[in-house]
């Protein structure tokens, strides 16, 4: 399956870390508040699937996406 845009590799270290955080860390919002709004608001999935968890844990490998931008979570 193709993508029509490219999906951005974001190292996120040895340690986890939370949806909210990531979607700051990888420049899909510019703060904390915005990313809040964006989960409850259901405009963020997760490998394609809508969550709205923002202390939701990401694994490496997993793929979020919000605002037409994607993101994947890299060691």
């Amino acid at each position: 399956m193709a993508a029509s845009h490219s999906i951005t590799d974001v190292s996120i270290g040895d340690s986890g870390i939370r949806l909210g955080q990531f979607l700051q860390l990888a420049g899909l919002v510019d703060s904390g508040g915005e990313a809040k709004e964006a989960v409850r608001a259901s405009a963020v999935r997760v490998n394609g699937e809508v969550d709205e968890r923002r202390g939701r844990q990401l694994a490496i490998g997993d793929i979020v996406a919000f605002g037409g931008r994607e993101a994947r979570v890299c060691a």
